[in-house]
């Protein structure tokens, strides 16, 4: 059996139940409206966000979800899917998971507002529930991942990213939302609010290796669905890179920035960068940092009882670090 089907067997019921309400909640008068959120319905991924919520809820609450754990995990993916069509139009990107992105077959202004739709719909189907305590949690994700972004388009310009702004930059940009995830798990059974937090706390956790993996990625040879070198071809500073940086010699220094700043569409010099990165720890730094996260991840699971949906968390824990893409 594939490792996510693994994840999901505690919560398959829920998240069969999840795909039927999540369509629905997208539902409008108006037909080309319709005809492009089935489009995305039809397209989704792993759905690794609601598997968080549905898993989280059920550990912090011997097994129950209510119809709060389903508004919140339909919340998410709608807030999350409006997130990912304002990027492809943002990134001028015409696919998303191997196939045409909404702005490559509706162009962008029809891909802004179906973004804007999808945003709207999350915040009122919390508004119309009273959910006003997980409307805050994804409002606050929202923000960070605005900032976030800005950030790293700040940073990107003068290549002066340390590795606490490095981090900062993911902990928004990506963890935030996982964290959002495992917090509105822990929220919607009305856990406490220090079990929320430390279930948030184990979502950025989560978040931030991931990231951290698919930093790593830009260095493999695997096919990953997105060519190797890329993130130096957009002069996105990651881990490995920084680490680099800061351990080189000035005159490596000024090489590395020149060739980051000047020459990051010239193939053998992406290459050559890549070598240097690798031949110099900064893929080994990665690693170890990474596995860190990893390990302080698991150890807040730590103090729960054995279960299913415990055992499905540390799988999934695991898999985000040994995931091939």
């Amino acid at each position: 059996m594939k490792i996510v089907s693994r994840i999901k067997l505690p919560i398959e019921k829920e998240m069969e139940l999840f795909e039927k309400k999540f369509s629905a909640s997208m539902s409008s008068k108006v037909s080309l409206l319709n005809k492009i959120t089935h489009y995305v319905v039809n397209r989704k991924g792993k759905q690794m966000r609601p598997m968080f919520v549905f898993l989280i809820a059920k550990m912090t609450n011997n097994g129950e979800v209510n119809e709060r754990t389903y508004r919140g995990a339909s919340v998410i993916e709608l807030i999350h899917t409006a997130t990912l069509v304002h990027d492809d139009v943002v990134d001028d990107s015409d696919r998303r998971r191997g196939f045409f992105s909404l702005n490559a077959l509706w162009k962008n202004k029809i891909a802004v507002l179906v973004g804007d739709y999808l945003l709207s719909k999350g915040l009122l189907l919390s508004i119309d529930n009273d959910d006003f305590d997980l409307l805050k949690i994804i409002s606050v994700a929202v923000r960070e991942m605005s900032e976030g972004e800005l950030l790293q388009i700040e940073k990107a310009r003068k290549l002066d990213i340390t590795e606490d702004i490095y981090f900062e930059i993911i902990r928004q940009k990506t963890a935030t939302l996982i964290a959002a995830c495992c917090a509105m798990g822990a929220r919607s059974v009305m856990a406490s609010d220090e079990e929320v937090e430390k279930m948030r706390k184990f979502g950025e956790l989560i978040g931030t290796a991931f990231q951290i993996k698919d930093d790593l990625f830009d260095y493999g040879n695997e096919h990953i669905g997105k060519p190797t070198g890329i993130d130096i071809k957009e002069q996105k500073m990651t881990l490995p890179l920084i680490y680099a940086l800061n351990n080189a010699s000035s005159e490596d220094k000024k090489w590395l920035i020149n060739s980051v700043k000047n020459y990051n569409k010239d193939k053998k010099r992406v290459k050559e960068v890549i070598a240097f990165v690798k031949d110099n720890g900064g893929l080994a730094y990665a690693v170890t940092k990474m596995k860190e996260y990893q390990q302080q991840a698991l150890l807040l699971l730590e103090g729960y009882p054995a279960s299913a949906y415990k055992e499905s968390l540390v799988l999934m824990v695991n898999y985000v670090i040994d995931r091939k893409k």
